[in-house]
């Protein structure tokens, strides 16, 4: 997943950060209002983790106020990316608050990370119409543990590959465009071009190859992987 980690707290975010990037997850942060409202609008995420309680850069012509206002900005623009709030605000007016501005979970500080990972998975299950294990032929795909595998056989996958896999099963037979693979895949300071792309795509296919799933080109459109012909 690629994930909008939202937090002020500077060892807070680092321990968040390296604990989801250590899971397999591409992490963006941000610290401030401004921040948040800038890379919400620019990159497309999987989920966003969001602070309610964040500061103001000292910025002429600022208008927002806190994690409420981004959010509620997100929504009125009609972005659906699933959003976890983190705040050690823990009031029931607070927590209605949030979820009334758009937010699809609320969880109070202190909290485990563990259970925000198992959080963030419920919400873009929930989003994407997905399950914890997706199957199509012998390829499965266990998300809880981030593994592939051909019927017994664990098909392990360079971090790009797995990535690109991950986003065609979630889920199989849906089509998906070269620009969100590139946007989910790219850093802000290396975009994955489109050459790049379809070097990742020929490689899956031959290690697909008897697995009774293959990856089919939509000219125009993007990659859709359906039932091995």
């Amino acid at each position: 997943m690629r994930i909008l980690l939202v937090e002020d707290d500077a060892v807070l975010r680092e321990v968040m950060s390296r604990s989801l990037a250590d899971a397999g997850h591409r992490v963006d942060v941000a610290a401030c209002v401004e921040d948040a409202d800038h890379l919400w609008r620019v990159q497309p995420f999987d989920a966003v983790l969001l602070d309610l309680n964040l500061p103001q850069q000292p910025r002429v012509g600022s208008t927002l106020g806190s994690g409420l206002t981004v959010l509620r900005q997100a929504r009125q623009r009609g972005d659906r990316t699933p959003v976890l709030v983190l705040t050690a605000r823990n009031r029931t007016e607070e927590r209605i608050a949030g979820l009334d501005a758009g937010a699809d979970d609320y969880l109070g500080k202190p909290f485990d990370l563990a259970e925000v990972e198992a959080r963030l998975r419920a919400l873009v299950r929930r989003a994407q119409g997905t399950d914890d294990r997706s199957a199509l032929g012998l390829l499965q795909l266990d998300r809880r543990a981030r593994r592939f595998s051909v019927g017994a056989e664990p098909l392990d996958l360079p971090a790009r590959e797995f990535e690109v896999l991950w986003e065609l099963m979630s889920p199989p037979g849906h089509a998906v465009s070269k620009r969100t693979l590139s946007d989910k895949l790219s850093s802000f300071d290396e975009a994955l071009g489109d050459n790049a792309l379809e070097a990742f795509i020929s490689r899956l296919r031959k290690k697909l190859a008897g697995s009774g799933a293959a990856i089919r080109t939509l000219r125009g459109i993007g990659y859709l992987l359906e039932p091995e012909a």
